[in-house]
């Protein structure tokens, strides 16, 4: 990996990444802080929202003060494949910047659109191969990176040893994001979708006994709480599983990175005591 640029905060080190990924066929960026110390550490994964890069965390969340205090390694990759050859669409919501986390299987997405891969497989062997990174990995998102959180830990609980979110699109099987994104990248088999949708595979039992509880913060204030994210479908497939579930309805917070600053803190300290227990 390329080190493009790096600054010191909080007595850790920041740097921003790129490399040449073989999951995606593109260049990737990333930024990884590494707190004081020489580890090993346990790492965090973060995964951003629709239109973002890996700066929009780095640079607006404020994680790195509390990860320092706890010791973790924090990574933000980008969320998709970019560049010339990319396939795009002129939407927010398809394309470069929204690659939904998982692995495309239809043209023209499907030669580069497989970021459930990368974040599950390349993405954690560089990390541990290039940093001071123990064996525990936890993993949290915001919105669209929030259902990609979910269902990453959901579908490879071997990876993960908790799971967090904010304002995360609870059942995209269900909403106008995720069914545009899901009919592109997976096709139309309603089945195939299911494999992808948190509040379905909680229901279906995938997280009990692996997760004690997935903490989830959502603004009360939200443009999206409706339409979108629809996070009562998570509590009610997590009540019929007996899954353990903290669900936090933030009064007058809406989608963007001060309601997740906001929280931050809490987020970083429930992974904390869960990757060092």
């Amino acid at each position: 990996m390329e080190t493009v640029k790096q600054h010191i905060v909080h007595g850790g080190t920041l740097r921003y990444l790129r490399h040449d990924s073989a999951t995606t066929g593109t260049p990737m960026t990333l930024s990884v802080f590494t707190p004081p110390g020489e580890g090993p550490f346990p790492v965090l994964i973060w995964l951003s929202g629709l239109t973002c890069t890996e700066d929009n965390f780095t640079t607006k969340a404020g994680a790195y003060r509390a990860a320092a205090e706890h010791g973790l390694i924090v990574v933000a990759p980008d969320t998709s494949p970019r560049g010339e050859g990319v396939a795009d669409d002129p939407a927010y919501d398809l394309g470069q910047g929204a690659g939904f986390y998982v692995d495309a299987t239809e043209a023209p997405w499907s030669d580069h659109y497989r970021m459930e891969s990368y974040v599950t497989g390349e993405l954690l062997e560089l990390i541990d191969g290039a940093f001071p990174a123990g064996p525990a990995r936890s993993i949290f998102g915001h919105s669209m990176g929030g259902h990609g959180a979910l269902t990453l830990a959901l579908r490879h609980p071997e990876l993960f040893q908790s799971v967090s979110a904010f304002a995360p699109i609870s059942s995209p099987t269900r909403c106008p994001w995720g069914e545009k994104a899901f009919a592109a990248y997976l096709g139309p088999d309603p089945d195939v979708w299911a494999e992808h949708d948190a509040a379905r595979l909680i229901e279906g039992g995938r997280a009990r006994g692996v997760y004690d509880t997935i903490l989830v913060d959502q603004g009360d204030a939200d443009p999206f709480l409706e339409e979108q994210l629809k996070p009562q479908l998570l509590k009610a497939a997590a009540d019929k599983a007996g899954q353990g579930l903290n669900l936090r309805m933030q009064p007058g917070y809406d989608h963007s990175y001060f309601f997740m600053a906001s929280f931050i803190d809490d987020h970083v300290a429930f992974h904390a005591a869960r990757l060092k227990s």
